[in-house]
């Protein structure tokens, strides 16, 4: 089965600590075991070096690579690891958003030709990738 989606940093961060913050239609079709979801090994960079410089202490378990596993798993989730042909185009995409970590996710997402669960407004100017929230 092929990936449906590619969830952003903070959707997996809200599913695994406040899915509250998440509307409750979309929480239940992630909860599906039907719904075949990904999380970006970009997330996991994200969220450690996050952790590294402080901003985001509440998600230091996250850091650890087996935390990180039995996190993704129990959402019944799956890590997409990130190719040099994703990275090459998350480096070459015309888009104004500098965060790395967005241009990877974007890049990967339309890669793989998944929609990208976000409420971040941002990739929503970037053509070719398709948001869903």
């Amino acid at each position: 089965m092929g990936v449906k989606y590619l969830l952003d940093t903070h959707v997996f961060l809200w599913l695994v600590g406040s899915p509250d913050r998440l509307p409750g239609a979309l929480v239940a079709e992630l909860a599906d075991p039907a719904t075949d979801i990904a999380v970006s090994a970009a997330t996991a960079m994200e969220i450690a070096t996050k952790v590294r410089v402080g901003k985001l202490p509440e998600a230091a378990d996250l850091a650890r690579p087996a935390d990180w596993g039995r996190a993704v798993r129990r959402l019944g989730a799956r890590t997409a690891d990130l190719t040099a042909p994703q990275c090459l185009m998350a480096g070459s995409l015309t888009w104004d958003n500098r965060d790395p970590f967005d241009r990877l996710l974007a890049a990967q997402a339309i890669a793989l030709s998944v929609p990208l669960i976000t409420a971040d407004a941002a990739f929503r100017d970037l053509e070719g990738l398709t948001v869903r929230w």
